[in-house]
């Protein structure tokens, strides 16, 4: 809880500060990452970086935990914070990086903003720095141990066992863990971070969904090569059957939930993955609960993991609506995805994964057709963008 001395300097401050922040994180990674240039390897996701992604999502919490605190001074955003401690589990972060943050972030606030940061205005925004920071701290550590990494320790080798091209820009890799440590236990729906070393010896972590779980331990992992996209790139130019991988502990607060409720799972393109595994998960154990299951692409043969999801979803008793742009084969619709006509069963719980612009338009219908916004639950590749505002 905000004290009500600090309350009064950030809602009065709020307004300068939210349409600085831009400004104020990308000072603080520039010269974060020129005096600790250490941090950009296996830590931060350069490519984040070179796009500004992660800049504008490391502003948009800001402001938005800035303003649930001044909105709900009784409650703490912990939908908004374990997402957030989820994607730090995923690459490692610890502890005391948050004193390191602080130092930079706060300098940049300081060299921005200038004579307006008086000693109360910083200490107020210092108060807000730290309680996000606490929580994050305490719910990570939880995290931590709920999948056996202590202090960030979670990465572990895996063997590619089978390489399938799923389709000209997705393939999918079958792994197996290496040595006799117990695997951490993976949620339907959840990542993992893999680290490479890149061409010039840097290495990069970027998180992919796995999007299926064989009885016998091994797992999948889809991954799209995407514009720009260095690792995506050289996972699918070199990596072959037979070659190892470091994988992190499974992460990922958008994990299927125990229930009796119907579902409704929703995706686009490579979001199917979770969506997949989701389904896998059902089929395997017998779930009893209605599911719907909605997907669009833009056509059959750019739809990864089609034909999984399509025996899945017979095993699981789904029922399944298809959308393609161009080329509908019989029984799917062509076009966007439009709701219109699908009947969305009452109470049900939705787990949805696709581009932003995609999810926004298909939550905005789920609402209409009576879903409780609550009751939406959706998974972001990448930095989350959709904070607060979702």
């Amino acid at each position: 809880m905000l004290s009500e001395e600090s309350a009064a300097v950030v809602r009065a401050t709020l307004p300068v500060v939210a349409a600085q922040l831009d400004t104020i994180t990308a000072r603080f990674y520039d010269t974060m990452f020129a005096d600790r240039p250490e941090l950009l390897d296996g830590l931060f996701n350069r490519g984040n970086q070179r796009s500004g992604e992660q800049r504008r999502a490391l502003a948009g919490s800001i402001a938005a935990f800035a303003t649930m605190l001044l909105e709900h001074p009784d409650e703490r955003p912990d939908m908004m914070l374990s997402r957030i401690a989820h994607k730090h589990a995923a690459v490692g972060v610890t502890e005391d990086q948050y004193v390191i943050v602080h130092k930079y972030l706060f300098g940049a606030i300081a060299e921005v903003l200038g004579d307006a940061v008086t000693p109360d205005v910083a200490a107020a925004w210092d108060e807000v720095y730290w309680l996000m920071a606490g929580a994050l701290i305490a719910i990570e550590s939880r995290v931590y141990a709920a999948a056996g990494a202590e202090g960030g320790r979670t990465w572990r080798t895996w063997q590619v066992v089978e390489r399938r091209e799923e389709t000209p820009d997705a393939v999918s890799l079958l792994l197996r863990p290496l040595g006799d440590e117990p695997v951490p236990p993976a949620l339907p729906g959840q990542y993992v971070s893999i680290r490479v070393r890149m061409p010039d010896g840097v290495h990069q972590l970027r998180q992919y969904t796995l999007s299926g779980e064989e009885d016998d331990g091994l797992r999948r992992v889809t991954v799209k090569r995407v514009a720009d996209g260095e690792v995506s790139a050289l996972l699918h130019a070199t990596v072959a059957e037979g070659d190892e991988l470091t994988l992190s502990a499974p992460f990922g607060d958008v994990a299927l939930r125990d229930g009796d409720a119907p579902l409704v799972l929703v995706s686009a393109g490579i979001g199917c993955t979770p969506i997949t595994a989701m389904l896998g998960h059902l089929a395997r154990t017998g779930d009893p609960r209605q599911v719907l299951l909605l997907h669009a692409d833009r056509d059959v043969t750019s739809h990864p993991l089609r034909a999984d999801m399509t025996r899945l979803a017979a095993a699981a008793g789904a029922e399944q609506v298809l959308w393609y742009e161009r080329d509908a084969p019989e029984g799917a619709r062509t076009g966007l995805m439009d709701l219109a006509g699908v009947r969305i069963p009452e109470g049900a719980q939705v787990y949805m994964c696709g581009p932003v612009p995609f999810m926004r338009a298909v939550r905005g219908d789920l609402i209409r057709a009576g879903v409780a916004p609550k009751d939406i639950h959706y998974e972001v590749f990448g930095p989350d963008l959709w904070l607060g505002a979702a």
